[in-house]
């Protein structure tokens, strides 16, 4: 088998992604985003105290309490910097903590959420599209332009309407980088830091909304020729 093609080095960025086989969707209802939510910061970690069968059989607020537990550890694979969950597809903002680290958490993470859908809807096979894909991060321009894009990703795609809703979509890094809501699960200062207030951080997504939408627009009509 080929080896990846973009080497995955420990203590660099990256954005990763993938979507689902044929462009289908992922994500059918709330308790599949949730699902691979909690999995995300539950894979993230080096060696859980806790396996995670045993995880899932915890009440929900108990799994929330593990999960920041394990933040507070720091034993990370991967820290994950910003992410946005959309129907057919996943973005992430990775940075690689130990050697092997992303494809360790991705191999676990998409396995075990492949299996959870698979069972859920009594289908079998393939359910992301082939290996994930991973553009290194080489500046700290393209880092912040990176989780603005992310950020951006369900108002471009049309999934909510207008920006004031988008501060509200609840699968996606960006509430918590506004102040909206505080689990503490991203390293967000990396991004923060460069900013002079988070108003700052949010003009600067904001002020890029029409045109990264009509980009999108552009792509779709461009796939369909």
């Amino acid at each position: 088998m080929p080896g990846r093609e973009v080497p995955l080095v420990t203590n660099q960025f990256y954005h990763v992604l993938n979507r689902g086989v044929f462009s289908q969707p992922i994500f059918k209802d709330k308790k599949d985003y949730q699902r691979m939510w909690e999995s995300t910061f539950y894979y993230q970690n080096q060696k859980p105290s806790l396996s995670y069968s045993h995880f899932l059989r915890l009440p929900a607020r108990d799994r929330t309490e593990f999960l920041k537990k394990l933040q507070a550890q720091s034993k990370f694979l991967v820290e994950i910097i910003a992410l946005c969950f959309m129907p057919n597809h996943f973005h992430l903002l990775l940075k690689q903590i130990q050697d092997n680290g992303i494809s360790l958490f991705m191999a676990n993470l998409t396995n075990s959420y492949t299996r959870y859908f698979n069972t859920k809807n009594e289908r079998i096979g393939h359910l992301f599209q082939g290996k994930f894909k991973a553009v290194m991060i080489e500046t700290d321009e393209q880092l912040l332009h990176v989780s603005r894009y992310i950020h951006l990703n369900p108002y471009s795609s049309y999934l909510v309407k207008n920006l004031s809703k988008l501060t509200d979509y609840p699968y996606s890094s960006l509430p918590e980088y506004l102040g909206i809501s505080s689990t503490n699960f991203f390293q967000k200062e990396i991004i923060l830091d460069q900013f002079k207030s988070i108003s700052s951080y949010q003009k600067f997504v904001f002020d890029q909304a029409d045109y990264q939408r009509s980009l999108e627009q552009i792509k779709h009509l461009a796939l369909e020729k």
